[in-house]
């Protein structure tokens, strides 16, 4: 069967509530436009119960997402988002990994896994991100890299849960400064990661997780990026905050 594709937004620490209900309600209100393409919105977690409102007073086959969880189900962790409570305001699936959390925060590879296997729990989709820097693709460090951020993220993970995950392959350099990778480049670290998948699970299995390219995607590049094999759908960061580009890009991926 072939895999759905998928395009998330991720709005990462933008917009106010006005303008996520704003830019949820034309998304919905456009939603055919993107066919059989699979559309994830993921809002700030102070906003999602906003965005869960406004898609449920337009209904449309729209996904809501967190931006990310913590690994345990409560406690005292102050300022942090438990998998529980992102399904409580109505998410399915929950960013992970993303690399500017793993800059910024000092993410480990054990940590996105630990919230991995805690999104799986609750039941949430992980979109888990991995990605080399600009410093390590230019020291032929990409595979290498990549390698090591799939099988640490995913370490442990039996094959029934493996294909609920979706991967996004991000390389760190694209993402924001209007640098993108080319169709060539970024098939060969899908396919990359796909082999990995195989070797984790089995190629059966493997066939079946969807990979998305993030990484500075806009409708004017997402056509050549869709039309590779391994490239399931986009994970879209500044172009997400737009109906016009967001839906430009998903249409991208209906072909």
């Amino acid at each position: 069967m072939p895999r759905r594709k998928i395009v998330a937004g991720n709005w990462k620490m933008n917009l106010d509530r006005r303008a996520a209900r704003d830019l949820t309600a034309a998304v919905a209100a456009r939603r055919a436009e993107a066919g059989a393409v699979e559309l994830v919105l993921c809002p700030p977690a102070v906003y999602v119960e906003t965005v869960a409102a406004t898609l449920a007073a337009a209904p449309a086959d729209i996904g809501l997402g967190g931006q990310n969880a913590h690994d345990k189900a409560s406690g005292a962790f102050t300022g942090e988002v438990a998998p529980a409570m992102l399904v409580d305001l109505g998410c399915r699936y929950v960013i992970l990994g993303h690399s500017e959390r793993r800059t910024l925060c000092g993410e480990t590879d054990a940590a996105v896994n630990a919230k991995t296997r805690a999104a799986l729990a609750a039941g949430l989709t992980p979109i888990v991100c991995v990605g080399e820097t600009l410093q390590e693709r230019e020291a032929g460090r990409t595979a290498a890299v990549v390698t090591t951020q799939v099988q640490g993220s995913l370490a442990g993970i039996p094959a029934t849960d493996l294909d609920k995950i979706v991967v996004a392959y991000e390389p760190v350099w694209a993402i924001g400064t209007g640098r993108v990778a080319t169709p060539q480049q970024a098939q060969e670290v899908h396919g990359l990661i796909r082999g990995l998948l195989a070797g984790l699970a089995s190629p059966e299995v493997a066939g079946r997780i969807r990979i998305q390219y993030g990484g500075s995607v806009k409708p004017d590049n997402a056509a050549d990026l869709a039309a590779q094999p391994d490239i399931d759908g986009a994970l879209v960061g500044g172009a997400s905050l737009k109906a016009d580009d967001f839906l430009g890009i998903a249409r991208a991926f209906t072909g």
